[in-house]
């Protein structure tokens, strides 16, 4: 046993997963080993000599494992992730793979000093993003020799990685990357000179990206405001604003600590450091003072009022016992000008919130208009009086909403201009949502326990998204959460099938004809149809010769020649809900006989196939609802569950049809088809680019693809061709007249598979 308590045999079984031939690396093992048990869990410590023993076997000596081994326990400390271990084990071997080979070594030796200045894996996983640009865009092809050129800038880059930490956000040093490679990214000596700080236009560039409060160098700072103040001691965690421009992520709060920007420049005279107190005082009063509500009874627009009035709710208190922050208040919140939005040409909802949560914050304001000086008058009065709740000012701003609501409001183009508060976060932590069928519980609390012990334990599958404009993943952005659908009365679909009794007699001829005519023998079956005829008379004389006979003397057939495997993905969005022109029924109605008759078709012709719906709530929350698994049939729980379906929320594509994938993939199949049915392209609430849910869908059918898997679109939409070819391709129909889709999905689907 050595001094910290590990016996040799371990330390001698660990020496032999590890296998290493070098000397040098038998020497520090037993150190490492002991560090590494110090700070590592059982998992850890396994994934921790798996990488080093990849690292090992590279064939580039024993430099890298020895950085490896003395580094990465502290680096999976630091990050307070193990996950990074398995993640660099995957680097090297990228690495390995590539020109970049001599690189291995400065990156493990740049990342122990990265982990200790960024301090959070996703900060981490940005710096490595970097790298991987710049080793991407900076390796050069030389055709007609069939040769590369590796990065020239690459191992200076990393070599001054810890320095550049030092003086920029990520952000920053996203910048400076990219002015180095679009400058010098075709010219070896200068980019060598630029990377290693040694250019004047390299130090230039670092002085002018050197700018604002980074967090990290005042991160104490802010935790002895949050004591001294607030008796407070959350967990702050940094985000970088460089890896998602379109949607710009705002400060939040949950279970896990505050979220803030990694850097704060100075703004309308407040410093970076002042912009951080504001937004942990403004997080901090609403944990202090705010309660959850209900989500489900309220609007859209009701909930941001909702949202508006607590978040001035919260600054008054915070204000009355503070009074110094009203000048930070007042400096960083947007002022709107009185009559800008044009009411007749664009929706004026956010405009007019935020003119109430100025002249509640400033009631020296200037605007006339009577409402806005009445309910921020009520407003002060309520507070005067005690009235101070979280269910007070949901009540006064649905009344506001009420009050204020135009026509207008619902048009496309909202009004941005002067209505961001940037330093409130995005009010996650008010709401409560009540998940699909708790309604009934006090009706059927039995099926409802049993449902709710069924998905108990299940936490949410992650998916990346793809983000057209940077040309990259963002990992782990969408969570995805997969449950039973509830059930409903199966004799509805029963009746729907009967009202299309014609039409599936029509398709009753079509399925005779594509069903498998040809047959197979199955051989060497112990139970069959028939008897083997030469298996039967070799293990008779077997057994007469005192041999020990084959007892698989029987044989069955089998039907060969379709060997298929479907799922059919149903977008349950709201827009379903609607009746088409002409039509007496709504589009999720017309969708139930369609997919039911499909159900009926498949069935028929012995094809394996799932059902599921999904619908998405932003980002955070894309529901994923199984119908019909792979091993049911076709009977009265899966017609249950289809008469079931609701349409709600809205339509992120692309998580669900991963999630979908990831089902499919595995069933063995000689085809796997993919037959998504929606009404409009994909979307959600937490997204303004239209592109992006689009151009991410497109990747997501690239991905399917990949793994062998035919996707083919149905869309509702007249107006689909628009963007349904920049997500399929040509694998797609349009169905312009709804009313016929219980007629053109079976059909459809007969001949994509016949």
């Amino acid at each position: 046993m050595n001094d910290l308590g590990i016996e040799d045999t371990a330390m001698q079984a660990y020496w032999s997963q590890l296998d290493s031939g070098f000397e040098p690396v038998r020497d520090v093992f037993e150190d490492c080993m002991s560090e590494a048990c110090l700070v590592l869990s059982e998992d850890g410590i396994k994934a921790y000599l798996e990488a080093a023993s990849f690292i090992d076997k590279m064939g580039r000596g024993p430099e890298p494992v020895l950085v490896y081994l003395e580094e990465a326990p502290d680096i999976a400390k630091k990050l307070g992730d193990e996950t990074v271990l398995t993640r660099i084990q995957e680097i090297c071997q990228r690495m390995s793979r590539s020109p970049n080979g001599k690189a291995i070594v400065p990156l493990l030796q740049s990342l122990p000093q990265a982990a200790r200045r960024l301090q959070t894996w996703e900060q981490m996983e940005h710096f490595l993003d970097l790298v991987f640009d710049l080793m991407e865009r900076t390796t050069v092809s030389i055709h007609g020799i069939h040769s590369t050129i590796p990065s020239p800038g690459l191992p200076d880059f990393l070599e001054q990685a810890p320095f550049l930490l030092q003086q920029l956000s990520i952000t920053g040093l996203k910048n400076w990357m990219d002015y180095g490679i679009c400058h010098y990214g075709d010219h070896p000596e200068r980019q060598r000179d630029f990377f290693s700080l040694q250019s004047a236009d390299s130090r230039a560039m670092l002085q002018r990206e050197r700018h604002g409060t980074l967090f990290v160098d005042n991160e104490r700072m802010l935790s002895l405001y949050q004591r001294g103040l607030w008796q407070a001691s959350e967990h702050l965690i940094p985000y970088s604003l460089a890896f998602d421009e379109l949607r710009k992520p705002i400060p939040y709060y949950d279970s896990l600590g505050i979220r803030v920007p990694d850097v704060y420049d100075d703004d309308r005279g407040v410093s970076g450091i002042d912009r951080y107190r504001t937004v942990l005082a403004h997080m901090i009063a609403h944990q202090r003072w705010t309660t959850a509500i209900i989500a489900d009874n309220y609007s859209p627009f009701q909930r941001i009022a909702i949202e508006i009035f607590e978040d001035s709710r919260v600054e008054y208190l915070t204000m009355q016992q503070y009074p110094g922050l009203r000048r930070l208040f007042m400096a960083l919140h947007s002022v709107p000008v009185e009559g800008t939005c044009d009411s007749e040409k664009e929706s004026c909802i956010r405009h007019r919130l935020t003119m109430i949560s100025w002249a509640i914050l400033n009631p020296q304001h200037s605007y006339e208009n009577p409402d806005i000086k009445d309910f921020a008058g009520r407003f002060h009065e309520q507070m005067q009086n005690g009235e101070s709740s979280t269910a007070e000012m949901a009540k006064l701003a649905v009344s506001f909403i009420a009050k204020t609501r135009r026509q207008s409001d619902q048009l496309p183009n909202v009004r941005f201009e002067d209505t961001e508060v940037d330093y409130r976060d995005d009010n996650r932590h008010m709401w409560l949502f009540i998940e699909e069928g708790d309604e009934e519980e006090m009706f059927e609390k039995k099926r409802q326990a049993k449902q709710e012990e069924e998905v108990k334990g299940l936490p949410p599958r992650h998916y990346p998204e793809w983000d057209y404009a940077s040309k990259a993943y963002r990992p782990d952005w969408v969570s995805v959460y997969e449950g039973l659908h509830p059930s409903g009365n199966a004799g509805d679909i029963d009746r729907l099938l009967s009202k299309h009794s014609a039409l599936a007699k029509r398709l009753k001829q079509l399925l005779d004809l594509l069903k498998p005519q040809d047959s197979v023998r199955v051989r060497y079956q112990e139970e069959g149809s028939e008897l083997d005829l030469d298996v039967a008379i070799r293990s008779l004389i077997d057994f007469k010769g005192g041999a020990q006979p084959d007892a698989r003397i029987n044989m069955s057939r089998k039907h060969d020649g379709r060997n298929i495997a479907v799922m059919l993905l149903l977008d349950l969005s709201e827009s379903l809900n609607q009746i088409p022109p002409g039509c007496e029924q709504t589009i999720l109605e017309l969708s139930q006989e369609a997919v039911s008759l499909l159900a009926w078709a498949i069935e028929q012709l012995g094809d394996h196939f799932a059902i599921a719906g999904f619908h998405s709530n932003t980002r955070h929350d894309v529901r994923y609802m199984h119908i019909k698994g792979y091993g049911e049939h076709w009977g009265d729980e899966v017609k249950g569950r289809l008469a079931a379906m609701e349409a709600a929320y809205s339509t992120r594509m692309g998580a669900a049809m991963r999630h979908a994938a990831h089902y499919l993939k595995n069933q063995q199949a000689d085809k796997k088809l993919m037959l998504i049915l929606t009404d409009g392209e994909p979307a959600d609430i937490d997204v303004k680019d239209k592109r992006l849910l689009i151009a991410d869908a497109h990747k997501a059918v690239q991905e399917l693809d990949q793994d062998g898997i035919y996707s083919y679109c149905i869309n509702l939409d007249p107006k689909a061709d628009a963007y349904v070819a920049d997500i399929f391709d040509k694998q797609y129909t349009v169905i312009d007249k709804v009313e016929r889709l219980p007629e053109k999905l079976p059909q459809l689907f007969i001949s994509l598979t016949k």
